[in-house]
């Protein structure tokens, strides 16, 4: 009985660490997971992209703008993030909500020398609507079942070792 009693604490304590939030000042969680309907947003070429497609992934989608310090600061940790060979099930979409053309935001990558990611768009800004963004950078943090649990608000390091643990429970 003692053992049983043991082991079920270390199951529960582990499991508790496991899942530990990570100590970052802008990152809000929500209580109850929500999901949103048609996340449409646009690749370089037009074509339209859903994030229903891409269920039983780990998303982040980052709203940024290339006249945007902060996401400026931010873009090449989510860069490397990106290609984080511990986090294989992650696809991070960085959505251009400044209403900015294809050139100036392949500079803007280019200055930053962004190599991991690709550019979206939300041309008509109805992911703004959507996600009720306050100000960017903004970005969502999407679970495997495609429900929104976590978003930060405001730039931060990627690559905080914090954050990539967390995030690597959900991966």
């Amino acid at each position: 009985m003692k053992i049983l009693i043991i082991f079920i604490y270390f199951l529960s304590t582990v499991y508790s660490y496991a899942i530990e939030k990570p100590n970052i000042d802008n990152i809000v969680f929500l209580e109850k997971p929500k999901i949103y309907k048609d996340v449409i947003f646009k690749d370089i070429y037009e074509n339209n992209l859903n994030i229903s497609d891409y269920e039983g992934k780990l998303l982040i989608l980052n709203f940024w703008a290339t006249w945007c310090a902060p996401c400026k600061e931010e873009m090449p940790s989510l860069d490397i993030l990106q290609k984080n060979g511990s986090l294989q099930n992650l696809k991070i979409f960085p959505i251009n909500v400044g209403q900015e053309n294809l050139k100036k935001s392949k500079e803007f990558f280019k200055n930053l020398n962004i190599t991991n990611l690709e550019i979206y768009f939300d041309p008509n800004i109805n992911l703004v609507k959507k996600f009720a963004l306050r100000g960017i950078p903004t970005s969502i943090i999407i679970n495997k079942e495609g429900k929104e649990f976590a978003r930060v608000i405001g730039s931060i390091d990627f690559n905080d070792e914090k954050f990539i643990k967390w995030l690597k429970f959900y991966n």
